[in-house]
């Protein structure tokens, strides 16, 4: 049953590119823009079109990074909003522009890199 519903799994990620995608937030404790996105942007983040198909994952700019993340460069800002998908950085956000700026990049960024088709 088990090797049944691997293989159902991975037939859906493969008939539905994008679906093994995160959006990782790379942060640190006292960066001011951290925290005005997550005031701003936190709470809804999870209940929005952007989540499901990029849901968030957070990290620690100094805890280190996990080795199944493959970055295409180091981290050196925070807020630092990376598209991994696959294990792979696709595209990433450097710092926090506001609200209304955010969305607009992740958006685009979604778009180019995913099947995502619109916004919240």
């Amino acid at each position: 049953m088990f090797a049944r519903l691997c293989a159902i799994a991975a037939a859906v990620m493969l008939a539905f590119p994008g679906l093994a995608a995160e959006l990782v937030m790379v942060e640190q404790e006292g960066c001011i823009y951290c925290e005005q996105w997550n005031r701003e942007i936190g709470p809804i983040y999870p209940k929005t079109s952007e989540s499901r198909i990029a849901p968030l994952r957070r990290m620690d700019l100094f805890s280190g990074f996990p080795e199944e993340i493959e970055f295409t460069a180091p981290v050196n800002f925070t807020p630092t909003f990376v598209l991994v998908e696959d294990g792979r950085e696709v595209a990433r956000i450097n710092g926090y522009p506001g609200e209304d700026f955010f969305w607009g990049l992740l958006d685009r960024m979604l778009s180019e890199h995913t099947n995502f088709e619109g916004g919240s």
